[in-house]
């Protein structure tokens, strides 16, 4: 059974700092790529970040240079340190694992909130 569960998220105020964590089980978490997506209210799900097998990344434009993802291939775990948040930040974030040349090998988290607000 495949379980992607996050944590950290919640309240941090305009310029502020949140790190998320995914930890995950029931996956051979070294082999997939590891993502962060992001839902805000009457928005479509976007990728905010992702990181392969192989520890290469990508960012979403609007957050290069302020988030950073990084993976633990020996914890099963993935983070997301979020720094100089703004309220376009607040969202509902979710860890993903993707096989991406196997599309049935797809999961997702239940997803953490993360408010930016003053």
């Amino acid at each position: 059974q495949v379980q992607l569960v996050e944590s950290g998220g919640g309240l941090a105020q305009p310029g502020g700092s949140l790190k998320l964590s995914c930890a995950a089980s029931g996956i051979i978490f070294s082999i997939y790529t590891m993502g962060w997506y992001r839902q805000a209210p009457g928005k479509q799900r976007e990728l905010v970040a992702r990181i392969t097998s192989i520890g290469n990344t990508n960012y979403a434009d609007s957050v290069k240079g302020r988030f950073t993802i990084t993976r633990d291939n020996a914890k099963n775990t993935m983070s997301l340190q979020m720094n100089s948040l703004n309220a376009e930040d607040t969202a509902v974030y979710y860890c993903n694992a993707e096989i991406v040349t196997m599309p049935g090998y797809n999961y997702w988290g239940q997803g953490t909130q993360v408010t930016v607000s003053s």
